[in-house]
């Protein structure tokens, strides 16, 4: 469904979603405090920066992937275009060309997400074994961002009219 929002919505929809998840992760923080967990508070303060971290991380990589792909399919065009091949068979290699751009981007954003989402799980089962306040919180933390990129990601497809 988010594929089906227009091009710049996942922007739109990542700032609100890091302001209420800012805002809910304060109020965990407090919460943590007030249980006189300060290590759990810590984790929710950690679990946050990481999910926050990976969202940036994932725009910049996207913006890097798709640049250098574009770079790609460019010269792969004007190679076609300097070739002394009948119009249709231009549009046609187009075509394939756009193809193959599509297959390498999605490839190359889920092997880099992948990697990301494992490191951070990684991250936190080791401290909910070596820390168990600490790492608990950690979890707390990348949940609260989470919901609340569900919550924001909802609200845009259904302002939408996707559903």
């Amino acid at each position: 469904m988010l594929a089906d929002l227009e091009s710049g919505a996942l922007t739109r929809i990542l700032r609100p979603t890091v302001l209420s998840a800012l805002v809910a992760g304060a109020f965990a923080i407090g919460i943590a405090v007030l249980l006189s967990s300060l290590l759990a508070a810590v984790g929710i303060a950690v679990g946050l920066g990481l999910a926050i971290l990976n969202v940036r991380i994932l725009g910049s990589s996207v913006v890097k992937v798709q640049t250098d792909v574009t770079a790609a399919a460019g010269a792969a065009v004007a190679e076609a275009a300097d070739a002394s091949a009948p119009k249709d068979a231009d549009d046609a290699d187009g075509v394939a060309a756009a193809k193959a751009q599509n297959t390498v981007v999605r490839r190359l954003l889920r092997t880099n997400s992948a990697i990301r989402l494992a490191v951070i799980s990684v991250v936190a089962i080791g401290l909910v074994l070596v820390a168990p306040p600490l790492g608990i919180g950690v979890v707390i933390g990348l949940v609260i961002f989470q919901i609340a990129f569900v919550v924001n990601a909802g609200r845009a497809i259904l302002s939408a009219g996707i559903v």
